[in-house]
């Protein structure tokens, strides 16, 4: 049973000036709200079942939710399709584009028909190189990047026009996002490229892993600085790590990733090395919560994804404010 003043996902919080989307999402972030999004781990299946088990370790605790796009280009359901089938659900879903795997006539297409379907949230990717992941002979596309699809998605939604100039006759109503990563070098540039991504049309942007408070502390500082976090929603990412042994593997495998010796250190120590990386990751929410222009978090909680509740519900991040979910 719902009332009318239950603060639920934002359906009660009123369309601002220079809203773009119909989405929960949004609302959330312009009402000023801290946003709470999550990155649902696509299955090697066509049962749609296991996309809908998936998403119900979220109900309650997230506002928006990622579907990756053939992330680090190994193959998995397509974005589009768990987005298809989520958003009837009533799930409030973030499709991410690669540009790896699609020209764009594809993009464009997909965007269209995503946005038909009701999703209000594009982030878009350059993607990784194809020899990351699980199909090196697959040639690679990169007829755009990050940046020349966030400018080709705007002009679809402002202008109504494809890239062409071919009119559009209901243009796509999406809140478009990128990715950032303040914690590799060259330090100094990250803001900067920031700035080149806002510029070409992204609303709000979703950071690597965050494991270094004083690096993003840096990196927000410089944001400020330029006035970046008065155009542009920013939610660093943060997740737990599963131990000091798969702490060590991702911070010497996985590119952009920067975990402190500290951290792996104090995993290291833990009798019990999974719950600490639960601790380390809530105290990470707690210290980014506090940060000037800090918009909300991206949780990316890989094979641990029923982690996220005790997160949330530690941390209180979301204060009394009550997500969506398909049981209220």
């Amino acid at each position: 049973m719902m009332f009318d003043d239950e603060p639920i996902a934002g359906e009660n919080l009123p369309i601002l000036p220079g809203h773009v989307s119909p989405g929960r999402f949004e609302r959330v972030l312009r009402a000023g709200q801290f946003a709470v999004t999550a990155e649902i781990a696509p299955p090697d299946s066509a049962d749609p079942v296991e996309v809908y088990e998936r998403a119900q370790m979220f109900d309650g605790y997230v506002d928006a939710i990622n579907a990756t796009d053939g992330s680090g280009a190994n193959c998995h359901m397509s974005s589009v399709g768990m987005c298809a089938l989520l958003t009837r659900r009533g799930y409030s879903m973030i499709m991410q584009i690669s540009c790896r795997d699609k020209n764009r006539i594809a993009i464009q297409g997909d965007v269209l028909g995503a946005s038909a379907m009701g999703v209000s949230n594009i982030l878009c990717l350059t993607g990784d190189g194809v020899q990351s992941g699980d199909h090196p002979e697959a040639k690679p596309v990169f007829d755009m990047d990050c940046m020349t699809s966030l400018s080709m998605l705007r002009g679809m939604r402002d202008e109504g026009k494809f890239l062409s100039g071919r009119k559009i006759s209901s243009p796509p109503q999406v809140f478009l996002g990128a990715a950032a990563n303040p914690f590799a070098p060259p330090f100094d540039y990250r803001p900067m490229r920031l700035a080149k991504k806002v510029a070409a049309g992204a609303q709000f942007v979703q950071t690597q892993y965050c494991f270094d408070i004083e690096r993003l502390e840096n990196y927000m500082a410089q944001v400020r600085d330029m006035g970046l976090h008065q155009k542009v929603f920013i939610l660093p990412g943060v997740g737990p790590l599963a131990s000091a042994k798969s702490a060590e593997w991702i911070r010497n495998n996985v590119a952009g990733v920067h975990i402190p010796d500290a951290v792996i250190k104090r995993l290291a120590g833990a009798e019990d090395q999974k719950q600490e990386g639960v601790n380390i990751c809530i105290e990470m929410v707690e210290q980014i919560r506090e940060m000037a222009g800090v918009s909300g978090v991206h949780l990316m909680a890989y094979k641990q994804e029923h982690r996220i509740a005790e997160i949330v519900e530690k941390t209180r991040v979301l204060g009394d404010r009550i997500p969506w979910h398909p049981n209220r």
